[in-house]
C-alpha cells in the first residue's frame, strides 16, 4: 500500500511537471527577449552610421539576415529556459544554474554595447570569445538538466561561432 502511494505521487509530479505553464513560459520568452531588444537598441545607430563603412569579409551576411536570426536564437534560448525553469525543483544548484543563465546573456549584450555602441572591434572580439565560452558552459549545465533545453544551445553557439569569425575578420580588416 504504501509503495503504491509513493508511485502516484512520482506519477502525478510528472505529469505536473509536464503540463504547460503559460505565463512562466511567457516570463521566460520575455527574459532573452528583451536582452535581445537592448541589444537591437544599442546596434539601431551605428548600423546605419558606421557599420555599413567598415570592410568586411565576403561572408558577411546582409544586414537584414541578423534581425530574425537573432530573433529565433532569442526564442531558442528562452524556451530552453523554460524547459529548465519547470524542473527547477530537481536542481541541486539553481542559483548558479540561474546565473549561468544570466553572464550569458549579459556576456551577449556586451557584445553589441563594445561593437556598436563603443566600436571597439578588438575589445569585442575579446569579449565575444568569453561569450562562446558561456554559451558552451551554459548549454552543459542545461544539457545535464535537460537534454532538449541543452541541444537548444546548439543554434545560439554556431551562430556565436560565426559571429566570431566575423568579428575577426572585420577586426583584422580595419
Amino acid at each position: 500500500m504504501i509503495i503504491e502511494r509513493k508511485e502516484n505521487k512520482y506519477l502525478s509530479m510528472t505529469i505536473a511537471q509536464k503540463r504547460f505553464k503559460f505565463v512562466p513560459f511567457l516570463i521566460n520568452m520575455l527574459i532573452p527577449l528583451s536582452f535581445g531588444a537592448i541589444g537591437g537598441f544599442i546596434t539601431q545607430k551605428t548600423i546605419k552610421t558606421w557599420y555599413p563603412f567598415l570592410e568586411k569579409p565576403s561572408f558577411n551576411p546582409p544586414n537584414w539576415l541578423f534581425g530574425p536570426v537573432w530573433s529565433l536564437l532569442f526564442i531558442l534560448i528562452g524556451v530552453s529556459a523554460y524547459l529548465v525553469w519547470n524542473k527547477r525543483a530537481q536542481i541541486k544548484h539553481l542559483p548558479r544554474t540561474i546565473a549561468f543563465y544570466f553572464i550569458q546573456l549579459i556576456l551577449n549584450l556586451c557584445w553589441s554595447y563594445l561593437f556598436f555602441y563603443h566600436q571597439l572591434i578588438g575589445a569585442a572580439l575579446i569579449e565575444i570569445i568569453f561569450l562562446l565560452a558561456a554559451i558552451i558552459v551554459n548549454g552543459i549545465v542545461f544539457y545535464k538538466i535537460d537534454k532538449t533545453a541543452g541541444l537548444l544551445y546548439i543554434p545560439y553557439f554556431l551562430w556565436v561561432s560565426f559571429a566570431t569569425l566575423l568579428t575577426y575578420n572585420i577586426y583584422v580588416l580595419n
